[in-house]
């Protein structure tokens, strides 16, 4: 089962009349490079396809050298470089494709944030566009599947998450097998291969805590009294792991209110599947007693990946007072904010007269009734 992702129609547009280098950002295992096929091949160019972990390229594309550049893609409209990082100095390479060809397409994959911007965002200022693929979102599934098939498989999206191969697996075990191959050997490559980490298991364990406190405020301090690590190094791992699309955090909205808290933040996974076997956790949804958090976590996940395909500039929080009125989500687009209660069962709650008074009515709750409007 080929799954339709929602960048593919919006990358083809793009080679074909942005004029930009195009680069696709994104986690491992989520589908970049089949998507990027699949691109190359709609478009109908003639391309040159490279997987920078051939050593036979790296000296050209690394040279700086434009005679040995048009040599290597003479002939061709379009030059793919799949897995981007490995190629060393791409940056000024690309530049120096972008300008002296301008006539050639180039797509280039990457597969942490970081691993590419520090090497081609100086040197491709104004020549790149940048588009960042996550793993499968329901609204992408909606492109597949309808209302009903896709609240048949809620269970299996809350447990098992939404990489496209665990999508594509039938088999349970199978299913976990991935997770736990994918969680022990692949997720944190990008990190351990580009920053000296003295504790490589220390991250295993920052994202374990992480994972438990879904939904809940991180205390920095105890994350650093828990794995016997400073604060410098507790929030320099927290970076490297949102920088590698693992997890994302979310502020508390304050507007300075005496009775508000200001500084605290949560975290989220992008994939309810990782955090649910870092906690050696698939049981089924009715049987955990975490299912308030793993559902929190899940919506607020797909309602971020929806906002990011979408490319809607909205600021994302949640609300709490020292009294513990609480609002699980926030967004903020402009001068405007929705407020948002996430809860798995029906809910008949009101939004907190504290929120009322200061900052409007605007309020809904989201449950299993109506989750698909909100993220789909």
């Amino acid at each position: 089962m080929l799954i339709s992702r929602i960048l593919t129609d919006l990358i083809s547009k793009d080679l074909k009349h942005s004029g930009k280098v195009i680069i696709l950002y994104g986690p491992r295992q989520v589908g970049k490079t089949t998507l990027s096929e699949q691109v190359i091949e709609d478009t109908g160019f003639r391309s040159l396809m490279i997987n920078a972990d051939q050593l036979k390229y790296l000296d050209v594309l690394s040279s700086r050298d434009l005679k040995k550049l048009q040599s290597l893609v003479s002939g061709y409209d379009l030059l793919f470089i799949d897995e981007g990082q490995r190629v060393p100095e791409i940056g000024i390479n690309l530049k120096i494709l972008h300008d002296e060809l301008p006539e050639l397409k180039v797509l280039v994959t990457g597969s942490s944030s970081f691993l590419l911007s520090d090497r081609v965002s100086e040197a491709l200022t104004g020549r790149k566009k940048i588009h960042t693929l996550l793993p499968v979102s329901l609204k992408e599934l909606a492109l597949d599947f309808n209302e009903f098939e896709l609240r048949d498989q809620l269970d299996e999206r809350l447990i098992y998450g939404m990489y496209p191969e665990v999508i594509t697996t039938i088999n349970q075990k199978e299913k976990e097998e991935y997770l736990r191959e994918i969680t022990n050997s692949t997720l944190f490559k990008d990190i351990l291969e580009l920053e000296h980490i003295r504790y490589p298991m220390k991250i295993r364990d920052l994202l374990r805590l992480l994972a438990f406190q879904v939904g809940s405020q991180v205390s920095i301090k105890e994350l650093c009294d828990r794995l016997n690590l400073n604060r410098e190094t507790v929030e320099r791992y927290l970076f490297l792991l949102e920088q590698s699309f693992i997890i994302f955090r979310m502020a508390a909205f304050s507007r300075n209110l005496r009775n508000e808290i200001s500084k605290s933040q949560k975290y989220y996974f992008y994939d309810n599947g990782i955090r649910n076997i870092l906690i050696d956790n698939l049981n089924p949804p009715e049987s955990r007693n975490d299912i308030g958090p793993l559902w929190e976590g899940f919506i607020i996940s797909e309602r971020k990946k929806k906002l990011i395909y979408e490319q809607k500039k909205v600021n994302t929080y949640f609300w709490r007072t020292y009294t513990g009125t609480e609002l699980d989500y926030i967004e903020e687009t402009g001068n405007n904010l929705d407020a948002f209660e996430i809860k798995y069962r029906k809910s008949n709650s009101k939004a907190p007269k504290a929120w009322v008074e200061n900052y409007g009515k605007i309020f809904r709750s989201i449950t299993k009734d109506n989750f698909l409007e909100f993220v789909v």
